[in-house]
């Protein structure tokens, strides 16, 4: 391989790694693994223990036989089994974990959001609320103007009086 085409090849990985997306993925995971850490302490020292206070804390013992004679655990069991408490189990595991991530981390963000966006159209509100009275003020002191001027004509020196005014080439008169 050339130099040159080391170079390439390096300054693309470079590229590849710099881009936005690879680093926050990263720091996903890593968190997301951290995270799991303390779901899964919540699911096992709080909420399987008090889902054991109703039944049992290990499902996975229950099981239906298929075909028997169903004796014997594990590896020496006979017949066939369909492990019904394995699979209600991780049920029960991921609707467990899925309401700890959603009731400890996404609600309490989504209110946090929620005001963070309300501050930011107050903020915007006012600004426009400001802008807008600024501007009826402005386009009250036109008409003010305007309506002054228009009765003033004939009436205030200085206005439609004396030499140049409205007379001579490209006037017209009035």
């Amino acid at each position: 391989m050339s130099e040159k085409n080391e170079a390439g090849i390096w300054q693309g990985f470079k590229a590849f790694l710099m881009r936005g997306n690879v680093v926050d993925l990263a720091v996903a995971v890593v968190i997301g693994a951290a995270f799991t850490n303390i779901v899964n302490a919540v699911v096992k020292g709080v909420i399987n223990p008090l889902v054991g206070a109703f039944g049992t804390q290990n499902l996975d013992s229950y099981s239906s036989c298929l075909k028997g004679p169903c004796t014997g655990t594990g590896d020496a069991a006979t017949g066939v089994r369909i492990l019904w408490g394995s699979v209600l189990g991780s049920t029960l595991q991921f609707v467990i974990t899925a309401a700890v991530v959603y009731f400890l981390m996404v609600m309490p963000m989504a209110r946090y959001l929620a005001r963070v966006e309300a501050r930011r159209k107050a903020k915007e509100g006012a600004h426009e609320i400001v802008e807008i009275s600024e501007l009826e003020v402005l386009k009250e002191i036109r008409d003010e103007l305007v309506a002054q001027r228009g009765s003033g004509r004939g009436e205030s020196p200085g206005y439609g009086e004396g030499p140049g005014y409205g007379e001579g080439p490209g006037y017209g008169g009035r």
